[in-house]
């Protein structure tokens, strides 16, 4: 319900944000010549990503299974990249053309479908529901919330995501990625890698984000400033 919420809003608000294109007739021909072949991939397209899924589930339980690690933690990591994949794809071919909306709306609009939409309807059709691990709860979870309230001051500080913000994401990704192996496997240095990672780099980020933040609300009031 809450997808369906959200998709009607964003069709009236491109609906009453679209301006008036001058090849918007060509468009339309060449929609209406194609239309048929276009609805022949997207069916073939739709029966090969369920058989494809079908693959790729029952290969990251029997991998999880053979490595002695929790399906949830190859979900995190294997099951969740390999999915995210055509999302990388378009995000940087999108970038790579300047069509920075695309790279960007691409990535928030993936998001929230697969929080209201993947689990809505898994949940929907699910006999009894999809139980959500207390690891899950008390670490995925929290993490996943503060990484989203994260991006608001880089998403709001001048419009763009900086080469240096680009690259702290990646580094706190493969962080996540080794703590979750660490804690997977048990190994030894797993509390220091914890305490590194709660202690030093977590809080420098985080005076980090406040600092732009603040300095982009200075800017800001400085420039409405007459």
């Amino acid at each position: 319900s809450g997808l369906l919420i959200y998709v009607v809003f964003l069709i009236r608000q491109g609906r009453r944000d679209r301006s008036q294109q001058d090849e918007g007739s060509l468009g339309e021909e060449t929609i209406s010549r194609h239309w048929l072949w276009d609805l022949v991939w997207v069916v073939g397209g739709l029966a090969l990503l369920v058989l494809g899924s079908r693959w790729f589930v029952g290969s990251a339980v029997s991998f999880a299974q053979s490595l002695g690690v929790s399906e949830a933690i190859v979900g995190l990591t294997i099951v969740a990249a390999g999915t995210s994949m055509p999302e990388l794809v378009t995000s940087i071919v999108a970038a790579v053309r300047g069509q920075r909306d695309i790279a960007v709306g691409n990535v928030v609009g993936s998001n929230v479908f697969n929080i209201m939409g993947v689990l809505g309807v898994a949940s929907l059709v699910s006999p009894g529901g999809i139980e959500v691990a207390p690891s899950v709860v008390h670490f995925d979870i929290p993490m996943m919330v503060v990484v989203a309230f994260s991006c608001l001051p880089i998403f709001f500080t001048g419009g763009v995501i900086s080469r240096t913000e680009g690259a702290l994401f990646m580094a706190y990704y493969a962080a996540y990625t080794g703590y979750l192996i660490l804690n997977a496997t048990g190994h030894v240095g797993l509390p220091q890698f914890s305490a590194a990672l709660a202690y030093f780099a977590l809080p420098l980020t985080l005076l980090t984000l406040v600092f732009l933040a603040l300095r982009e609300a200075r800017d800001r009031i400085s420039s409405h400033t007459p």
